[in-house]
């Protein structure tokens, strides 16, 4: 679908789980604005991840690919990418779409924030890179893990932690569409959970992550990512930029200013959960225009039609 300058476009940003060895490719080949956005994240990165950036998201292996401090910063740079092809073949080069509201999945947030011009890619790139590395140490000092519940509702699934958690920590970490939360804590507690759903009629299904994420094991991680924060520049975005956290768009509030803010919740939002199901309502309700989700995948698009389908996503995984 070709959007105009004059049309509202409302962009929607993947986050970790959309990856795939491949990812960004058929972009870095069909588009000289997106080539460009591969070249300088391996120039900045250099050998930091063992192999350049590119080469991870373009050939794997799909282990490192998958692991977090790789995915993080593959799945920004891919966004980008995407989003600067995207531009330039809808004739808008220079920067100049009509931004309805954006919004990110966890990660995803991050693209969406850089977008709407919060802060540089530069500076975008280097705190998801540290954003992924705190994670996986974080994920790696504790055995811990993610289990999705299918068929509950908030409060079933809160039932679900209150019963299994015993000492240990889980919590509610995603609420992603109806009839889909996800738990996050020990691993043990995730294994109690599982059992808890099952003696309730709900299907569970142990998540493929490396530890237990938006919630309170994150807190080493959420630590680092604040003193990175504290020293990036950040500005008020173009447009409403949707926060996993609130489930409404970044303002200034009682606690500061907009940038304030957005550090702020930046952090908290490895501790919290991510309401995407929230802000995916927050944009149906209060944002007209396109929909258009970026590589990789279309996850989002997937969720959007559980969620409300009055909104149709356009998505790109690849160049039309």
């Amino acid at each position: 679908m070709r959007a105009m300058t004059a049309d509202p476009i409302i962009v929607l940003c993947p986050g970790q789980g959309a990856q795939a060895v491949g990812m960004g490719r058929a972009w870095f080949d069909a588009a000289p604005e997106a080539r460009a956005v591969f070249e300088c994240a391996d120039k900045q990165l250099g050998n930091r991840l063992g192999a350049p950036l590119s080469r991870l998201c373009f050939d794997g292996p799909a282990e490192r690919l998958n692991e977090t401090d790789v995915s993080q910063p593959a799945l920004f740079v891919t966004g980008i990418a995407c989003w600067r092809g995207l531009l330039a073949r809808w004739a808008m080069g220079n920067g100049e779409a009509n931004l309805a509201a954006a919004a990110g999945l966890s990660l995803g947030e991050y693209t969406a924030l850089h977008l709407a011009g919060a802060f540089s890619f530069e500076d975008g790139l280097e705190l998801v890179t540290l954003r992924g590395r705190a994670m996986q140490d974080a994920a790696i000092a504790q055995p811990s893990g993610m289990v999705a519940l299918i068929g509950a509702d908030e409060a079933q699934a809160s039932s679900v932690c209150d019963e299994a958690r015993g000492t240990e920590v889980l919590v509610c970490a995603n609420f992603n569409a109806p009839g889909q939360v996800v738990l996050s804590g020990h691993t043990s507690a995730c294994r109690r959970a599982a059992d808890a759903a099952a003696a309730r009629g709900l299907r569970a299904a142990v998540l493929p992550v490396a530890g237990a994420f938006h919630s309170p094991l994150m807190a080493p991680a959420a630590d680092r990512v604040r003193a990175a924060l504290a020293s990036v520049t950040i500005r008020a975005p173009r447009c409403p930029v949707l926060s996993n956290v609130t489930a409404v768009p970044h303002a200034a509030g009682p606690r500061g200013t907009m940038e304030q803010e957005i550090r702020r919740l930046l952090v908290d939002q490895l501790t919290s959960p991510v309401r995407w199901e929230g802000c995916c309502r927050w944009i149906t309700g209060n944002a007209s225009g396109q929909a258009h989700e970026l590589a990789p995948g279309a996850t989002l698009a997937g969720l959007q039609r559980r969620i409300d389908k009055s909104l149709k996503v356009n998505t790109h995984d690849k160049p039309e």
